[in-house]
Order: structure tokens, then sequence, then C-alpha cells
């Protein structure tokens, strides 16, 4: 039941966006400006890029994100459409899911985008395997996104929201964007099966924990 409410949650989203476009638009164009940058920032040929381009990686899909994360509940808010939400009977968990669905979404497709952009433009191989680079991508977006709409939830009632939200953001988000960086540099170098287990591991507990802490208090976050 909380599922499919979830799911309709999400479908609203994703339509409301496609109307204006204003949201994947903005993560889009930032994501391939910070490819450009870094492109013409450092040179494709050293090693030391090589070394820093898990990071790079993940600096374009954090930052991105966090664009879509302000807009999440912000814009619910402007029109009032959160205050309808919540008088809806339906499960609250309903909608921090649905949120959570649309943030997913929409990282997914910058990701797209941008992934190969960073490959065309550094000349990069991938020489592990690009079904575990997915699973460490998708591992590590849902990560962001769990911790990242509950924070965004909190965050929505404040006067300086898309200030607020980076700063209280960032440092929950530290052990994610660690084990990301750490296990998709192992992925893109074909590295050890054993130590990258260990990274997913740490991705998969985090997600789990931050799946449950918000179904729990979502709740209590929107009354606030």
């Amino acid at each position: 039941m909380i599922f499919r409410q979830a799911w309709h949650i999400f479908w609203k989203d994703l339509l409301m966006e496609w109307r204006s476009k204003q949201t994947i638009s903005s993560m889009l164009i930032f994501a391939i400006m910070v490819v450009v940058v870094f492109a013409f920032a450092f040179q494709p040929t050293r090693e030391l890029t090589k070394a820093v381009f898990p990071g790079m990686v993940w600096v374009a899909f954090v930052f991105s994100g966090i664009l879509g994360l302000n807009r999440a509940f912000v814009s619910e808010k402007q029109q009032d459409c959160l205050m309808g939400l919540i008088m809806a009977p339906l499960d609250r968990s309903s909608i921090y899911f649905g949120k959570v669905l649309g943030t997913v979404f929409l990282m997914g497709f910058i990701e797209l985008v941008a992934l190969p952009l960073f490959f065309i433009f550094f000349d990069y191989r991938v020489q592990g395997s690009l079904l575990l680079l997915v699973l460490v991508i998708f591992l590590g977006t849902l990560g962001f996104a769990t911790v990242g709409t509950f924070l965004a939830a909190l965050a929505a009632n404040a006067r300086s929201s898309e200030l607020l939200l980076p700063l209280i953001l960032f440092p929950i988000l530290v052990p994610v964007l660690i084990a990301s960086v750490k296990a998709t540099g192992i992925v893109l170098t074909g590295g050890e099966i054993k130590e990258l287990m260990s990274w997913i591991r740490v991705l998969g507990v985090y997600d789990l924990i931050f799946m449950i802490v918000p179904f729990l208090l979502f709740e209590y976050v929107l009354e606030v």
C-alpha cells in the first residue's frame, strides 16, 4: 500500500517536472559544466588525473543532486501542495519514498549523461565490470537520495533552506561519499573484488539505515 502511494507521488512529480523541466535542466547544465571545467583543469594523460577521476565523477553527481533536492519540497511548499499531501488519506512515509524515487530517477538521468562525457573527455576506459560500476553508482545514488530527501524535508520550512540543506547534508553524507568514491575507483581500475565488496557492504548498510530511520521519523519531520 505504501509503495503504491509512493509510486503515485513519484509519478505526479515526474509529470510536473516534464511540464516545467526546471530541475532537470539546471541539474544537467551544472553536471556538463563540471565535466568541461575538470576536463580543461586536468590533463587527461597524467596519472594524477586517473587517480582523482572517481572523485571528480562523484562531485558532479552530488552537487547536481543537491540542486534537485533543493526543489523537492520547496516547490511543494510554494504551491501549498505539501499541506495537501499531509492532509490526504495516505501514509506519510509514502511521501518520503515517492520523493526518494524522484531523486534517484533524476540523478540516474544525469549520471547517464555525465558519466559517458567524463569517459570521452578524459579518454578513460573501464578495466573492471560495467555491471559492478552500475551497482556501485546505484547504491551511492540511493544513499544520497535517502538521507538527502529526509534532510530536505527537515530544511524545507527554514527561511534559507537552500543554504541550510548542504550544511546539514554533507557531514552525514561523508560515509557514503567515501565508500562510493573508493568503490568506483576499484571498479574502474579492475581492483580486487574482496576490497570492493567491503565498500559495497558499507554502502548497503548505509542505505538500509537511512531507509529505516526516515520511515520511522518522517511523519514527525513534516510537522516541524
